[in-house]
């Protein structure tokens, strides 16, 4: 109301002599609120609409990911999505370190053959290349295409096709994911501050949807570069075997230890009567007489009856010796 009602409002309820938590009934007064509250809802609705155009950007964007992502979860083998990627890496490469229509000596040689053995990992004489009398770009790509898809063979022939299928899934889909989940925190913080464009008489939501195309566009090639430089240099660890057989490795023995006296509950008779002679100081071989309680020394009172009846010895003797 202090925003959107009329300004004479304020007059006109002092003039009334309208008392604090009294009932308005003017209809002057009526009509005032209906307006303001009108102009609240319309400036509430216009909030949430122009909030809804930015969702939909990232909405969109969404989409291109999660379908690509059900599609290549789909797919048996990712191979030719991976090597699409190199080939891609490879013409970019070539495009940033090799302007159009230049002469070799205007190439950027000493970063091409950095940007080839850090992406790529592979040390080809790039700089011997540019000297060649003739050579142009397409050929200069065309032979890091070639080395780059003779060490991704190598590579699969070594660690065989079966894993090498295996691995690039994984790496695929744990770096989509990766800068995925980045990119959305980029395009929120970017959200939050685009509004000082408006200030330069820029739309934000243009402005909004212009650098989140391109942040979009980023990702993918970052997604392109990151997954060609871990293939070309992933290293496929075999583990040993085990030192012990399985079928050799000795079942778990269940224990339980009884609360008042400490006494296993659940060890079978053997070794809860090899316990408890080595618990009383008794020597596990020493002879006892089922007979003779005075060789039976100190008994648990979960254990089994010295005396062969097959009962707790608190239900048997133990329970004469309580009497």
């Amino acid at each position: 109301m202090r925003i959107f009602g009329s300004e004479r409002m304020d007059g006109m309820l002092q003039k009334l002599g309208l008392k604090e938590d009294e009932a308005i009934v003017h209809p002057w007064i009526n009509r005032a609120l209906e307006k303001a509250q009108q102009k609240v809802e319309a400036r509430n609705f216009d909030i949430r609409k122009n909030l809804l155009k930015f969702d939909d950007v990232m909405n969109d964007q969404r989409r291109v990911i999660f379908d690509q992502r059900i599609e290549l979860m789909g797919q048996e083998t990712v191979t030719d999505t991976v090597n699409g990627m190199r080939h891609e890496v490879i013409d970019d490469l070539i495009a940033r370190h090799i302007p159009e229509k230049a002469y070799p000596e205007q190439w950027d040689v000493a970063s091409l053959h950095e940007a080839v053995g850090g992406i790529l990992n592979l040390d080809l004489p790039v700089s011997d290349w540019a000297k060649e009398e003739g050579i142009a770009d397409d050929e200069v790509k065309e032979r890091i295409n070639r080395a780059a898809d003779e060490a991704a063979a190598q590579r699969a022939v070594r660690f065989t096709p079966e894993i090498m299928r295996q691995v690039e899934k994984a790496v695929l889909m744990q770096t989509l994911d990766h800068l995925w989940r980045e990119h959305l925190v980029t395009l929120e913080h970017l959200r939050q501050v685009i509004g000082f464009r408006g200030y330069a008489q820029r739309d934000p939501l243009n402005e909004y949807k212009t650098e989140s195309f391109e942040l979009f566009q980023a990702m993918l090639a970052r997604l392109r570069e990151v997954v060609t430089a871990q293939l070309m240099r992933i290293e496929v660890v075999q583990r040993p075997p085990p030192l012990v057989p399985e079928e050799d490795v000795g079942m778990l023995q269940a224990t339980h230890a009884d609360p008042l006296t400490g006494e296993n509950e659940v060890a079978p008779p053997e070794l809860s009567l090899l316990q408890s002679s080595a618990r009383n100081g008794r020597s596990a071989t020493a002879q006892i007489d089922p007979k003779n309680p005075s060789t039976w020394g100190r008994v648990g009172r979960n254990e089994p009856c010295p005396c062969g009846s097959g009962k707790k010895f608190k239900h048997c003797h133990g329970r004469i010796a309580g009497a």
